[in-house]
């Protein structure tokens, strides 16, 4: 058998990259533990945190072919699947992912939590996708719901429109060439019954996707836009903003399941809801009055619900439009939620497919959780995986309520964050812990960390700092 031969350019990089690494001005980075203390410590914590056939050659060969296995015996399905549930674990990155599945086990009390496996992590296929904007490197929540639910890359924090529209040029987005259509439309045009599941506010961007287009994503009522310093006030009459179209227009109008957040965005400032709460709206209009005087087939049943006690007693099976609005603004985190009030992840998309699950033509659901990115926003890592193992517990509901002979189930992140997993913890280490001693000033340092966010306590200011690229081609 030949050798295969490598490219001259690749052998360059290879050549390149070892005097590179010879000459590192004295730095030298080893992975050597010499601190007898470590040592002993990580052998203690794998015989107390691990099975003892991990450490036989055998159990990892039986694992590897037992895997291998499983993939070339698995029946795949073909055709056309007649409904889509499509969940968005909003800034659910790798290493959320990787945590999170240890935090599950440490949660259940597992050793050897390592191995665990959130339920989306056993399907079948896996593939990575790039995330950027037509205008940024870095996507935000806006841009991507676009690109995912259209199949159109738009401009950082624009929803629905094309790369033609800029940060709020509301009249832009008017235009009917530079709108994006959602594949909600689409398949709604096709018959199927449509949901929107969230457990941010339903205006907010990643539902939004679904159905609007607008050149701004903060405005989800007329007063945003009333406030927003940087916007021509036309906008607020020229454009409608997020929650109008969610009541007036085809797509939103016609959805058979809206459950989330964000009361506050459908009523007058005037007004307050069942919680006291008083509304955002400046125009005097109660969209949700509206939403439930909607002139649909005269057959069918529109209910609202504000409360989890409220949706369980929806009778799903008669009814074919359900509006929740579980709080004024995004629904608290699942650790600290009201369980008596707000419903879970799992509880609404539950009853999101019993509604959706009737007619000929199938559905197409989509639910967020959103609330991993509003947590690693403000750097609360444990809420952050909570709210990912909640995800998981929802798709692995959806898995039980459907076949995959006619359902297909997909699981992606919209974009990554900057949660990073540091140093070399021992296993069965919390996850949420600090079991490391850094080297340099002999002081623990935590397995979880943020690269940004208000968990910083001092900056320092990078300009005289030379972070750019160090070696460069001649």
């Amino acid at each position: 058998m030949r050798p295969y031969g490598i490219p001259c350019a690749f052998a360059l990089s290879i050549v390149t990259a070892l005097l590179l690494g010879a000459s590192t001005d004295g730095i030298e980075i080893r992975h050597i533990e010499n601190n007898a203390e470590n040592i002993a410590a990580r052998k203690r914590a794998s015989n107390e945190n691990i099975s003892p056939d991990e450490n036989h050659k055998q159990f990892w060969y039986d694992a590897g072919n037992n895997l291998l296995r499983k993939k070339l015996n698995l029946e795949r399905q073909y055709g056309v699947a007649k409904n889509v549930i499509f969940f968005i674990g909003d800034g659910m990155s790798i290493a959320t992912l990787a945590s999170a599945r240890i935090y599950m086990g440490q949660q259940q009390n597992n050793t050897g939590s390592e191995k665990e496996m959130l339920s989306f992590e056993k399907f079948p296929f896996t593939g990575l996708s790039k995330t950027y904007c037509v205008d940024s490197q870095v996507a935000d929540s806006a841009c991507s719901a676009t690109a995912y639910l259209t199949g159109v890359k738009g401009n950082i924090e624009t929803i629905g429109v094309s790369g033609a529209v800029s940060n709020r040029d509301c009249l832009a987005s008017n235009e009917p060439t530079n709108q994006a259509v959602s594949s909600m439309l689409w398949a709604q045009r096709m018959g199927k019954r449509t949901g929107v599941v969230t457990n941010m506010r339903v205006t907010h961007a990643t539902p939004a996707g679904a159905y609007a287009s607008v050149a701004q994503r903060n405005w989800e009522c007329d007063d945003d836009v009333m406030i927003d310093k940087l916007a021509d006030k036309l906008c607020a009459t020229k454009s409608p903003d997020i929650a109008r179209q969610l009541i007036e227009r085809e797509t939103g109008r016609n959805l058979n399941v809206i459950m989330g957040g964000g009361r506050a965005k459908f009523f007058p400032k005037t007004d307050k809801d069942e919680q006291n709460h008083q509304g955002q709206r400046r125009d005097g209009r109660n969209l949700i009055k509206e939403w439930l005087e909607i002139n649909r087939t005269s057959r069918a049943s529109s209910v609202y619900v504000t409360d989890r006690s409220q949706l369980k007693s929806v009778n799903t099976s008669d009814t074919d439009y359900l509006l929740g609005l579980f709080a004024s603004s995004h629904m608290s985190y699942n650790l600290l939620a009201n369980k008596s009030v707000e419903p879970t992840l799992v509880e609404m998309t539950e009853a999101a497919i019993e509604v959706l699950n009737k007619g000929d033509n199938g559905y197409y659901l989509f639910v967020e959780g959103g609330n991993i990115d509003w947590a690693h926003h403000s750097n609360k890592a444990q809420l952050a995986l909570d709210e990912t193992v909640m995800l998981s517990k929802a798709v692995g509901r959806a898995v039980e309520l459907t076949s995959r002979v006619d359902t297909l189930i997909v699981v992606t992140s919209d974009h990554s964050h900057t949660m990073t997993m540091n140093g070399y913890p021992h296993r069965g280490s919390d996850i949420l812990g600090h079991p490391m001693i850094a080297s340099s000033d002999n002081m623990p340092y935590s397995t979880l960390s943020y690269a940004n966010g208000p968990s910083a306590k001092e900056r320092y200011n990078l300009t005289d700092d030379k972070t750019g690229m160090c070696y460069r081609g001649k």
